[in-house]
């Protein structure tokens, strides 16, 4: 449903004030109809600061999230800096989700801190596709520090929430200047009918979309090209329901 015209007028009016009306309209798609139409202007916005996390199911759906942002950053057009605390990244995996190697510089950093200091440098630099920072904490001013450096070069940045502890979780419900604030899970793969593993399947949960709805998602996960799909049997659901209200209306 589109928004009424007075409400579509006082989010421009909004972002004239606070200085975002360039990178509003400039996005990432994922090309799927269902999650685009939850973001303004139609996907991912570039130019902006994004979170990502993993669900509750530990380093599982950490890794999941990691590849969440992989197939975003791989989707983009540039090299892609990666800020990290641990060594611990899988480059495979990351291939397997559109982000070969080669595409790839790594920034080892001793802290919070330290990491946030080279997300703000690579955002300014504006010759980036996309900037990954591995984070426990990002507290308003620094997000809103990351958010206005990314405004500057239109780079997307992505603060992916890793803890060492499950403590430090509940920092991530703590407001932040990102655009957008995503849950990453994994599902159970859908059964094949010889012996094998089928793409693997994620609940993408958006919890939080400036002038955007919240909505969560059951999709496959990122393929060789970064791109995520809905599942064979939803696409199927959907084209039904379609077909359904075309006969009623006719």
């Amino acid at each position: 449903m589109r928004p009424e015209p007075a409400i579509e007028s006082l989010r421009a009016q909004i972002e004239k004030i606070e200085g975002r009306t360039l990178r509003a309209k400039s996005v990432l798609p994922f090309g799927i109809a269902e999650v685009d139409a939850r973001l303004p202007g139609g996907g991912l916005a570039r130019g902006a600061l994004h979170e990502i996390a993993g669900g509750g199911f530990g380093a599982v759906d950490g890794a999941a999230a990691a590849l969440f942002a992989g197939g975003i950053a791989a989707r983009t057009t540039g090299k892609i800096l990666w800020c990290i605390t641990r060594p611990d990244l899988f480059a495979p995996a990351l291939a397997q989700a559109g982000l070969p190697p080669d595409r790839v510089i790594y920034v080892e950093a001793g802290d919070d801190k330290a990491i946030l200091a080279c997300m703000e440098e690579g955002l300014r630099h504006g010759g980036l596709g996309a900037v990954v920072g591995e984070v426990a904490r990002l507290s308003m001013t620094a997000s809103r520090r990351l958010q206005l450096s990314a405004e500057g070069t239109g780079t997307i940045g992505i603060a992916l929430r890793r803890w060492r502890r499950q403590t430090e979780a509940a920092d991530f419900g703590q407001p932040t200047a990102a655009m957008t604030r995503w849950r990453i899970s994994v599902l159970p793969s859908a059964a094949l009918p010889v012996p094998g593993v089928s793409r693997h399947r994620w609940l993408v949960e958006l919890i939080r979309a400036r002038a955007g709805e919240s909505a969560d998602f059951e999709l496959e996960a990122c393929d060789d090209t970064g791109c995520l799909a809905l599942p064979a049997e939803l696409v199927d659901r959907s084209a039904a329901a379609e077909g359904r209200r075309r006969g009623a209306s006719g």
